[in-house]
């Protein structure tokens, strides 16, 4: 008797310590304002609060792959989950755990909290190209340009650029305009350069940036450095109109200065004979 009672004790308390587990702590607080940054497939897993007494821990879980471990008890709020979303075209989700130090953490279901869905492809931002050289001839502009790196890689250990990745999804646009003008226009390629026809007499500024038009969202990416050209730019070009002004007022100066000059030098040359063949007083 006495031992079916133990028994039934036992049966009780391990159902217990199971309904336990699998409430987890409801103790720990949760993340919240979980974020995704991702530049160029470089992917940064943000949150909040600061944890005080607890960590954290990152699971990422892909519709289509395994769930994979990251930043295993961190005091941080924020995880680079980059090297496990390497299926950029996969959606993954990520849960934040709120974890202690206790063994417990290996058997109970911790609280955690969920982020919003994320697919690398479809929502890395596409960062600045780099402009290599570029060159204006008469009429011409010709602008070559380098494809932002990502961070994987290929078997030979050099960078994939996201041309690599998005292949005839991508393209650039580059907008250029006159300089010291507001009106712009644009020219779209595929390729790493761009030829335009511009106006020989003028200068232009420009800059690029990299498009995916077949997004829904983020379809353009952020804009490189903006160049002009110094073809024919002289002091005008630079400064405007006022120069103008400038060189006038000194060049009606020195003319001037150039006319009246000898006439004062000459008046005084003049008067200073006149003086000298007057006779002496008393003489």
């Amino acid at each position: 008797m006495l031992r079916a009672v133990a028994g039934g004790r036992a049966l009780l308390l391990s159902a217990l310590l199971c309904r336990l587990a699998a409430a987890g702590n409801p103790e720990l607080p949760t993340a919240v304002n979980i974020t995704w940054s991702s530049i160029n497939f470089k992917t940064i897993l943000q949150w909040q609060p600061k944890p005080s007494g607890y960590f954290y821990t990152v699971e990422i879980l892909g519709k289509t792959s395994d769930t994979k471990k990251k930043c295993i008890r961190t005091e941080e709020t924020e995880c680079d989950v980059t090297d496990v979303l390497k299926n950029v075209k996969e959606t993954y989700t990520a849960h934040i755990l709120s974890v202690t130090s206790s063994r417990m953490d290996n058997f109970e279901e911790p609280p955690y909290a969920v982020s919003e869905e994320f697919t690398p492809y479809n929502q890395t931002v596409l960062g600045k190209p780099e402009i290599q050289n570029y060159r204006q001839k008469g009429s011409k502009l010709n602008v070559v340009f380098q494809d932002p790196l990502t961070p994987y890689t290929f078997p030979n250990g050099s960078f994939q650029s996201i041309r690599d990745i998005f292949q005839h999804d991508l393209e650039y646009k580059l907008y250029y305009w006159k300089d010291q003008s507001s009106g712009k226009k644009d020219a779209t390629t595929k390729s790493h350069t761009f030829e335009l026809s511009v106006d020989s007499s003028k200068n232009y500024c420009f800059y690029i940036q990299g498009i995916i038009p077949s997004r829904r969202e983020n379809r353009n990416g952020q804009e490189s450095a903006v160049l002009c050209t110094s073809v024919g730019r002289n002091i005008s070009d630079e400064y405007g109109a006022e120069v103008f002004i400038i060189i006038a007022v000194i060049a009606i100066v020195v003319i001037t200065l150039a006319i009246v000059l000898p006439v004062i030098l000459c008046k005084r040359k003049k008067a200073k004979a006149a003086r000298e063949k007057e006779p002496l007083n008393g003489v």
